[in-house]
């Protein structure tokens, strides 16, 4: 009988690359478990004190799985990483476009960020921790992810620029990378040290940075 009659060993199959990279039929549901357990674990301990077969156990499924889905701990937490920018990507999405102020719209679109923060913080810390490491086992994945993580910031800094009159001298990439780096640092700060920071506080921390890049217009009563 074929393994997919079989269900997933329980130790790692010698099977093609391929067939090691997380199956369509897959249900979202199951990786999602694996994602909330996997960053409970990691954020007690670290991505290296942690094991596949805690991992499975705080998941409720078999450590075969997991390695049937993701081939290794290494690729797991790859592909968690990837499904954890996935959620907070679609939640920086779901406010574009939502008002006609581009500035009120990147303070939702930040707000949305420090709520992910506060749902996730083990992630945050994850990110934090392994993203700035040399050399990183996920450095590749961290690249790509933060590119797409950046290219959502970098159209929000557009829109403002496209209504109104910013400093030109400041380094648009270094922008993007602040106003990322912020979401990440403050949100984390805000679950970590001084949880009686709001959202609202927090998110409107990260947003001065936006609004010192917007030039003041002079007052015309003035």
């Amino acid at each position: 009988m074929s393994t997919s009659e079989t269900g997933p060993p329980d130790e790692p199959p010698a099977a093609p690359a391929a067939a090691k990279k997380l199956r369509p039929a897959r249900t979202n549901a199951t990786k999602q478990k694996l994602f909330e357990a996997s960053m409970e674990l990691i954020g007690e301990r670290g991505a290296a004190g942690v094991t596949v077969d805690e991992i499975a156990a705080a998941a409720g499924v078999s450590k075969g799985t997991v390695y049937y889905n993701f081939g290794s701990k290494s690729d797991l937490i790859a592909q968690l990483l990837r499904h954890g920018v996935d959620i907070l990507e679609a939640r920086l999405l779901s406010v574009t476009g939502a008002s006609a102020d581009p500035l009120a719209g990147m303070d939702a679109m930040v707000g949305q960020a420090m709520d992910f923060m506060a749902e996730y913080p083990s992630f945050a810390r994850l990110w934090v921790s392994e993203n700035w490491r040399t050399p990183s086992e996920w450095q590749d994945t961290f690249a790509e992810l933060r590119t797409r993580l950046l290219a959502v910031i970098g159209a929000a800094i557009d829109g403002v620029a496209a209504k109104y009159p910013v400093d030109a001298s400041i380094s648009r990439g270094s922008l993007e990378t602040a106003i990322f780096g912020a979401c990440f640092v403050v949100g984390l700060d805000r679950q970590t040290y001084n949880p009686e920071r709001t959202r609202d506080q927090s998110a409107a921390a990260i947003m001065a940075i936006m609004r010192g890049y917007v030039l003041k217009q002079p007052d015309p009563q003035g």
